[in-house]
């Protein structure tokens, strides 16, 4: 790809292959004050890459949960969650490796998530990876979240770099709706094992 500048990777299913971790922690939160779990089938069709808060408003709308009991639910899973993280997150060498080789290009490296910063960061640093990124972006910053392209834009606004100087890796379809509203070149992966410098082979020749 001529004229790259920019690479911006999302997080969850990405940088680190937390989605079942998101998973576990919202059926643990919702068996605990709900009695209710969702299935596998509806996390990877319907939850995968939003919002605790985006998943919590659907599951009403499902009258699964009530609307008095967000808040609770919420800070629950995101409790479990930084427990889930501290215990299983480990230092990934081939995404070390991977960020300081495009870096070494003279390339933008940042991150986009729909997670809330101190999760984001939590798994960052314990993956290894956070002090090599030039900007890290997540739902707090934000108006709208994945699948709207905000935060993308953000960053393209933030370095002064075109869309088509950019390019997005993603693994699930709202962050791959975002990702191609944003105008980027857009490379989609099934989870956090398809992505390391190899993935880039193409793109860097």
């Amino acid at each position: 790809m001529k004229n790259l500048k920019l690479v911006i990777f999302d997080l969850d299913g990405v940088l680190v292959d937390a989605c079942e971790w998101h998973y576990v922690a919202l059926n643990r939160a919702l068996n605990q004050v709900s009695n209710c779990q969702i299935s596998l089938e509806d996390h990877e069709s319907t939850f995968n890459g939003i919002p605790t808060r985006e998943k919590l408003r659907i599951l009403t709308e499902m009258k699964m949960i009530l609307e008095n009991d967000h808040d609770k639910i919420y800070e629950i899973k995101q409790s479990i969650t930084k427990e889930i993280i501290k215990k299983y997150s480990t230092v990934r060498s081939e995404k070390i490796e991977m960020i300081k080789a495009l870096k070494e290009r003279d390339l933008k490296v940042c991150c986009f998530t729909n997670s809330i910063r101190e999760t984001a960061e939590l798994m960052l640093s314990t993956s290894g990876v956070i002090d090599l990124f030039d900007m890290i972006v997540t739902n707090q910053d934000v108006e709208k979240p994945k699948p709207n392209p905000e935060g993308y834009l953000k960053i393209l606004s933030h370095f002064n770099i075109s869309s088509k100087e950019a390019v997005i890796v993603e693994d699930s379809p709202k962050g791959i709706e975002a990702a191609i509203l944003s105008g980027c070149q857009v490379i989609g992966v099934k989870n956090a094992k398809d992505v390391n410098l190899e993935l880039f082979s193409e793109i860097l020749e």
